[in-house]
């Protein structure tokens, strides 16, 4: 019996560790350590130039949309504002980053408008086709114009990412499950997972 007992108590001692040395458990996919998503350096909506650096001590949740979006970009956002509303005094330690993907269309002031009405605090950022090719890029996101009528609509993957407090690429999150995902994965986030 001693040896059966030691081996049930290793067991639970084992698994035990073991569950302790997963880390935390996120909703979202976790991409803790990813070889992307270390730079951002745009402009932001009311004309200051921004980097990611300026947000560490914050989570960050970014998203790359643009202002003429019919429906994933406005459905995106309206969602990551509840998610973010939903976390109460700890929504003061969250900044949304709007990346625009179509930079002749989206102005600062469009931008400015456009963000705000989500939120107050949201925080909408452009540049030139190059530089928000670089943004893009470093974070493995897709944009292409496609032609829609007499104009044109922008194409692009809808994806959202966090981004912790010290600045590490931390949460890929689908724009289909930010309603359930988000606001657990950044009180998460925020108690230092």
């Amino acid at each position: 019996m001693p040896s059966c007992s030691r081996l049930f108590w290793s067991i639970i001692i084992c698994s035990f560790i073991a569950g302790c040395e997963r880390g935390p458990q996120f909703r979202s996919t976790d991409i803790t350590g990813a070889p992307y998503g270390h730079t951002l350096e745009l402009t932001d909506h009311t004309g200051k130039p921004r980097r990611l650096e300026d947000f560490r001590g914050k989570a960050v949740v970014l998203f790359f949309g643009f202002t003429h979006c019919p429906d994933i970009c406005p459905t995106t956002l309206a969602d990551i504002a509840q998610a973010v509303k939903s976390l109460g005094a700890d929504a003061e330690r969250v900044q949304v980053l709007m990346v625009s993907v179509d930079p002749e269309r989206d102005t600062p002031e469009a931008l400015a408008k456009y963000v705000t009405a989500f939120d107050p605090r949201f925080i909408a950022l452009r540049g030139d086709l190059a530089a928000t090719k670089k943004a893009a890029g470093e974070y493995k996101i897709f944009f292409e114009k496609a032609k829609s009528g007499d104009s044109y609509t922008v194409n692009h993957s809808a994806q959202s990412y966090v981004i912790d407090p010290q600045g590490r690429l931390r949460l890929l999150v689908r724009h289909d499950r930010i309603g359930s995902d988000l606001a657990p994965d950044l009180r998460a986030i925020l108690q230092g997972a």
